[in-house]
């Protein structure tokens, strides 16, 4: 698979299928089962750092494809010909002078991924960070978000734009402008709030007479910037105020009967957040970052009535259709998201509770804006307070946070989109790319990603044209197919750019050339898509079985790939390409992503929208955990994700992305008890202890959302968090210092034994 990472280096793209199979109206279509797709990081910061041109790009006067290498260039005639639609466009008179040896940059062979620099003299506009602040919190809870956020305003750059909104069953929006005392106005958090209402109430036409007509839209468009500096000013100029208000902040001064919850109206809160930001920065580089600590129980968007005695809607609730509050509150977030898209703005959410706060509504307004969203369960965990810090931090650990980011796509005429599972929104231009077929974001050929940043991954699933019969195929005159992505975002230094990607991939038949797709065949990308697409098939089709569709997709691409005798389950076997798939499906199955149970809605709506966001790499640590072992015999080594892999005198470091788990065999925490690390003599000890922290002290430092460590002992209760990921294999391999695991999976080696069987019969 290095090949792979390779490709993914220079371009940011993978592709389960880098040899695409093409089949006839005839033939059932090998793609069926794991589409032809691509993983695809528009920021991935590159080998060579990409080529950053500053001049506008040429494009084609049909199709507005992007000069290219794959462009034939007629250099006599100074003509370059369009691989998407074929058609011939002439060269400008400042690309006269091209030449054979005097390409321009763009043509280079290895300059399949570009950067244009659109606008080198406009002046860049500051970043905006609205916050949006939850009160119905304890005291203790309080504290530690307050504390967080003086050390995230304290590393924003002093020219950010910064406003504060908090809520209970009152929305309050603060005058951070007024330095004379504390003041802000006050908003009914049972009743939606209009943009025009949200104007009145806040005074912005008390000097300056309202405009008769026309969209009020920043300072060009009706509002003066002395009233917009009154709520959202540079940081610099508001810091003693803001810091004045967040130390006077109080927790709910509401009395809340003990059967009941707190009466919070989060939905109106974010309301009044979007029509301050759309009023005041429309189309800038802005977020609303929100800090809910409890479920939202009062206004537009509740997930729950204030009577505790109310259960919060569970999974099997939403399934059966009987979730009181659920589809009102999705329905809401919904034109919420619509409305954040069209401002061009991102919603974050932070939510610390040990109860659901409305993650599984929020998720549609978080992830069609791109925002960020971390779960933990208090305001005082790492997990909140670390990935917060990331989030506003600049320098060598940043996100390399962009904004503004619109994602089109060109393609060769026999392929069409189906769309896209991952941050974004549907920008609904329709045309000849778009596929009859929805998946995710489709009915479209460009999608708008208002927040982004250097990991943001996205998946595009094509439907590629079948052939009326082989002999048509084989008179093509070219086997190669060509995809192009074009993505527009303003950097965070301020500049606009825009980022070309070009490929060629080849087809062939796929019935006839199995060998051929064996080696183009990207086993870790086809299990993290296959991810994506179960993911989204459970949240949109309410009868779908995800094990069963799982386990088809796997049959059917070891039947077409294996090589076995009929009947012999023990002559199969799988070339190097697939040997680890049926494992990567074994782990899946087991999953987050596919069992629920045990997971609240908010919990499993979580890992799904990290999963939709998070690259190959990333995503194959949450479908398969890897597991390290720490031992006085060798060196730190990768080993069997299993239960035979406890040992007494072993150390384990599991990372399944959410979760750290530093395990102590039982003989390694029996020594640390009575504290031979601590003794001169034991240095070695010492050094064992301390390798697996540093290690995950690597990992914590460079993974967003900050993971959970866990450090546990074998027959400790913690020990559960290693259990529940291992392979349960009872038996078949001799256990040293044995941990039984009791569950009612099979385990890998019965998983593949079955398999097996099935293909061969």
């Amino acid at each position: 698979m290095a090949e792979f990472g390779e490709l993914e280096a220079q371009d940011g793209v993978r592709m389960p299928w880098n040899i695409i199979p093409v089949a006839t109206k005839k033939e059932q279509s090998i793609d069926s089962e794991i589409p032809v797709s691509a993983i695809y990081t528009p920021l991935k910061p590159l080998a060579d750092h990409s080529l950053l041109l500053p001049y506008s790009p040429l494009r084609c006067r049909t199709c507005r494809s992007v000069l290219n290498p794959y462009s034939v260039v007629d250099f006599s005639a100074c003509i370059w010909g369009c691989p998407f639609c074929f058609n011939r466009n002439p060269f400008p008179r400042n690309y006269s002078s091209i030449a054979d040896n005097n390409l321009p940059p763009e043509l280079f062979p290895h300059s399949t991924t570009v950067e244009y620099l659109c606008d080198s003299f406009s002046s860049p506009s500051p970043p905006v960070f609205l916050f949006v602040v939850d009160t119905c919190l304890i005291s203790e809870e309080l504290d530690f978000l307050k504390s967080s956020l003086f050390q995230a305003l304290d590393l924003l750059p002093d020219t950010s734009i910064v406003g504060l909104i908090t809520f209970d069953s009152l929305v309050r929006v603060y005058e951070l402008g007024f330095p004379h005392c504390t003041k802000s106005y006050f908003f009914h958090g049972n009743k939606d709030c209009t943009k025009d209402q949200l104007l009145d109430q806040l005074s912005f036409f008390v000097k300056n007479p309202k405009p008769s007509s026309g969209v009020i839209a920043g300072a060009r468009d009706g509002l003066s910037s002395d009233d917009i500096a009154r709520f959202l000013l540079p940081a610099s100029d508001c810091q003693f105020t803001l810091h004045s208000v967040l130390e006077e902040l109080g927790n709910n001064p509401w009395p809340v009967a003990p059967d009941h919850r707190p009466a919070r109206c989060t939905g109106v809160a974010l309301r009044i957040a979007a029509g301050l930001l759309g009023a005041c920065f429309p189309g800038s580089a802005a977020r609303i970052m929100a800090f809910i600590g409890g479920p939202s129980t009062e206004g537009p968007g509740a997930i729950v009535s204030q009577e505790l005695s109310d259960p919060i809607r569970s999974h099997k609730d939403i399934d059966k259709d009987s979730a009181t509050y659920y589809h009102n509150a999705v329905e809401f977030y919904e034109m919420l998201a619509k409305q954040l898209v069209h401002q061009g703005h991102v919603l974050d959410v932070f939510a610390s509770s040990v109860d659901q706060v409305g993650i599984a509504e929020l998720k549609v307004a978080v992830e069609q804006t791109g925002g960020f969203v971390v779960l933990a369960e208090s305001f005082g965990h790492s997990v909140f307070r670390d990935s917060l810090k990331r989030v506003c931090q600049s320098g060598e650990n940043d996100l390399g946070l962009s904004s503004c980011g619109i994602f089109e796509i060109n393609c060769s005429k026999d392929i069409k989109v189906q769309g896209i599972i991952g941050p974004c929104a549907s920008l609904e231009k329709k045309g000849p790319l778009c596929s009859d077929t929805a998946v995710g974001q489709g009915h479209t050929s460009a999608w708008k990603m208002c927040g982004l940043d250097k990991n943001t991954s996205i998946c595009l699933v094509f439907e590629i044209a079948k052939r009326d019969t082989a002999d048509v195929v084989l008179q093509s005159q070219s086997n190669q197919f060509y995809f192009q992505f074009l993505t527009y975002y303003q950097h965070s230094n301020g500049q606009t750019r825009l980022r070309v990607t070009t490929l060629s991939r080849r087809w062939v038949m796929g019935t006839e050339s199995l060998q051929e797709l064996s080696n183009g065949f990207d086993q870790e990308v086809a299990a993290v898509v296959m991810a994506r697409l179960i993911s989204f098939k459970m949240e949109t089709q309410p009868e779908f079985n995800p094990q069963r569709w799982l386990d088809k997709a796997l049959i059917n691409i070891c039947t077409w790939f294996g090589d076995y005798q009929k009947g012999n389950p023990s002559s199969f076997s799988l070339s190097s390409q697939l040997s680890i798939f049926p494992q990567f499906v074994f782990h899946l199955r087991r999953s987050q992503f596919v069992q629920v149970f045990n997971n609240s809605p908010d919990e499993t709506v979580y890992f799904r929208m990290i999963l939709y966001r998070e690259n190959v790499s990333n995503s194959i640590v949450m479908i398969q955990p890897s597991l390290i072992s720490f031992s006085f015999h060798s060196p730190p080594e990768p080993i069997l994700l299993d239960v035979a892999s406890i040992a007494a005198d072993r150390i384990l470091l599991l990372d399944s992305y959410f979760t750290l788990v530093i395990f102590h065999g039982s003989t390694i925490a029996q020594w640390q008890k009575a504290g031979y690390h601590n003794q001169p003599e034991h240095q070695v000890f010492e050094h064992l202890l301390q390798s697996p922290r540093d290690y995950a002290d690597t990992i914590i430092n460079e993974r967003f959302p900050t993971p959970r460590l866990v450090i546990c002992d074998q027959y400790g209760s913690q020990a559960r968090f290693l259990l529940a990921k291992l392979n349960p294999s009872d038996g078949e391999a001799p256990l040293s210092g044995e941990s039984n695991v009791f569950t009612d999976d099979v385990s890998l080696s019965v998983f593949l034994d079955h398999l097996r069987r099935l293909i061969v019969h």
